[in-house]
């Protein structure tokens, strides 16, 4: 499997306004995509620092997975996702090695992601994305 760059990290928050506010001056700027994820229940803040995003998430719903994350473990890094040129493919080479995935291939924006189990990653929910990444190339 080739890992072409850190494609995002991602820190869990309890209140996305708040975090912003916290953040936003160390960044210098506010977020350059901003959206809401409906099915993984999140929404998000997310900066352009070079080629990679940088990603503040507050859950949707008391029983989303950034919700749960949070009262287990309290807000934080949460994941760190990695950019590959096909998600189905590494995740089937990871497979191959007994990596555990949570759930299957998920879809955003015309790509695909998926999630190694953190239990086989030092603890660290790694995400596999194979996001073409042409936005920063816009600014």
């Amino acid at each position: 499997m080739k890992v072409n760059k850190i494609d995002h990290i991602c820190i869990a928050v309890k209140d996305l306004e708040a975090a912003k506010k916290v953040w936003e001056p160390i960044l210098g700027k506010g977020p350059d995509d901003p959206y809401v994820d409906e099915p993984e229940k999140i929404r998000v803040a997310r900066y352009w620092l070079g080629e990679v995003g940088f990603e503040l998430m507050e859950s949707t719903t008391p029983d989303g997975d950034v919700a749960k994350f949070i009262e287990k473990r309290g807000e934080g890094v949460m994941i760190i996702g990695l950019n590959v040129d096909s998600t189905e493919a590494a995740m089937n080479e990871l497979k191959a090695k007994s990596y555990p995935f949570i759930g299957g291939l998920r879809p955003f924006r015309g790509c695909k992601f998926a999630f190694v189990h953190p239990k086989m990653v030092n603890g660290v929910l790694l995400e596999l994305i194979d996001y073409p990444w042409n936005e920063f190339k816009k600014k």
